[in-house]
């Protein structure tokens, strides 16, 4: 089983800043994609952003400029660094990642739990 744990969320004002960290543990031979979705009040999960094992980033249109992803191979860490942020980035931010087992080689998502992040006007 793979564990992952968020930190970093809390209240902020419009315009600072947070920085969210997501470390995964647990039976992993190694992690492929990782990243960070948000869930709004009766709506689906959705991508924030996504970074390959390689480093390559991906990201919500809504989000670029303003928000960066990075990870961490040899910790197994992913954080996203969250600048200018708005009231309607307010939500849950769950991280995901996509590891591969050991021996078995089986691939498989994890999510964390959620850590809520929440942006007063």
């Amino acid at each position: 089983q793979v564990q992952l744990v968020e930190s970093g969320g809390g209240l902020v004002q419009a315009g600072g800043s947070l920085r969210l960290s997501c470390k995964a543990s647990g039976s992993i031979f190694r992690i492929h994609a990782m990243g960070w979705y948000r869930q709004f009040p009766r709506k689906q999960r959705e991508l924030v952003a996504s970074i390959t094992r390689d480093g390559s980033p991906n990201y919500a249109d809504s989000v670029k400029g303003r928000f960066t992803i990075s990870r961490d191979n040899a910790k197994n860490t992913v954080d996203l660094q969250m600048n200018s942020l708005k009231p309607e980035d307010t939500a849950v931010y769950y991280c995901n990642a996509f590891v591969e087992a050991p021996v078995t080689t089986y691939l498989r998502d994890y999510w964390g739990r959620g850590t809520q992040v929440t942006v007063s006007s």
